[in-house]
């Protein structure tokens, strides 16, 4: 199958346990609480399980193919590398993984790379734990990262630079090695391209929702003002038409 290998690595040799669980209820049992309340599917790498919610996940949960490959992207790279991605790396990997495009959207409409710019992977690594809005933000930049390092290096994507840091266990080594640049000169540029390309979007589109908004808002207090004033014009119409009917009547008694 074309989609039985992930970006960058070997076909994954181990088994995984997959549960769908029936209900929501039974779902959050499964994960436990450690788990985000708005996660549709969880992968626990350890155990080499994955827990999907089922039919009766709400619309948020997604397409259920792509949250599976998601999760089983997961596993992969826990499995060629172990523990040594960053949270940013995993989840924007997985993204990658199962063509999640999607995630590029919540960019165009997020008014902090207009204005506030780009966190640094540092701050990208904290703000996972930082509720729902948060997180949906960190998705998307963990994901332009991944998409940033797959492009740099032409055909071969993220083959060699996977598994340099997999041979040296060094994120900084794995990076010079495979693309002849530090970690800082990577997040210099994913910052600058991924503002340049989706500060202006956001900005522009939040600008034409603030329009509608103004728009909506003061729509209804021009068409009363108009009406108001169509309504004494024709008052000082009637006003006028009498007073001219009134005058020769004046000037016959005068």
């Amino acid at each position: 199958m074309a989609t039985d290998s992930f970006p960058g690595m070997p076909r994954p040799a181990q088994r995984v346990v997959i549960a769908i669980a029936p209900d929501r209820r039974r779902f959050r049992e499964w994960v436990g609480e450690a788990s985000p309340e708005w996660g549709a599917a969880v992968a626990f790498p350890l155990s080499r399980r994955i827990v999907l919610q089922g039919q009766r996940a709400g619309s948020d949960a997604g397409d259920p193919l792509n949250a599976l490959r998601h999760e089983l992207a997961h596993l992969a790279l826990h499995e060629y590398l172990g523990d040594l991605p960053p949270r940013w790396f995993d989840e924007g990997y997985a993204s990658y993984a199962a063509g999640e495009w999607g995630r590029q959207e919540v960019l165009m409409t997020n008014m902090a790379l207009a204005f506030k710019g780009m966190p640094t992977l540092d701050e990208l690594e904290a703000s996972f734990a930082g509720g729902a809005s948060a997180a949906q933000s960190a998705y998307a930049l963990a994901y332009r990262a991944v998409a940033e390092l797959a492009q740099t290096n032409g055909s071969g994507g993220l083959t060699l630079f996977l598994r340099y840091w997999r041979e040296s266990r060094s994120f900084e080594r794995a990076m010079r090695r495979a693309y002849g640049m530090t970690s800082a000169d990577f997040e210099r540029r994913w910052r600058q391209r991924t503002r340049r390309q989706y500060g202006a979007l956001a900005l522009v589109s939040n600008l034409s929702l603030a329009g509608l908004l103004v728009l909506f808002i003061l729509l209804p207090l021009y068409l009363a003002r108009r009406r108001r004033d169509l309504q004494r014009l024709q008052r000082m119409r009637e006003a006028d038409a009498a007073a001219r009917r009134r005058a020769p009547t004046t000037l016959m008694e005068s």
